[in-house]
């Protein structure tokens, strides 16, 4: 299993960043994909989840409304669309599968937002 972000950056506040997470060595279209993210000095927390087929969305309250989660099945990536991106969104973005008992990650993409 490989995952690999990429898109993150500076952002100004109120500003947009789409990130991409590709992923290989499994069968993508049969597993929920999820974002998570983890700011300085504070625990890793899920920000989003996608069902297989991407009819599914679920978020967590903090981004609900301002982050959409999305997949591309025939190219193997997920994707996170964060608008109105706020100083308390700065962190590492990673995305994650659970394949039976494993949980695997990517190596995460830096997200700043700061004027």
């Amino acid at each position: 299993v490989q995952l690999v972000e990429s898109g993150g950056g500076l952002v100004q506040p109120g500003g947009s960043l789409r990130l991409s997470c590709a992923a290989s060595g499994f069968s993508f279209s049969s597993y929920t994909m999820n974002w998570y993210r983890q700011a300085p000095g504070k625990e890793r927390t899920w920000v989003a989840g996608i069902r297989r087929t991407g009819n599914i969305t679920n978020y967590a309250d903090s981004v609900k409304g301002r982050f959409t989660i999305s997949r591309d099945n025939a190219k193997s990536t997920v994707y996170l669309e964060m608008n109105s991106l706020k100083p308390e969104d700065t962190a590492v973005y990673y995305c994650s599968v659970r394949k039976g008992s494993d949980d695997y990650w990517g190596q995460g993409t830096q997200v700043t937002v700061s004027s």
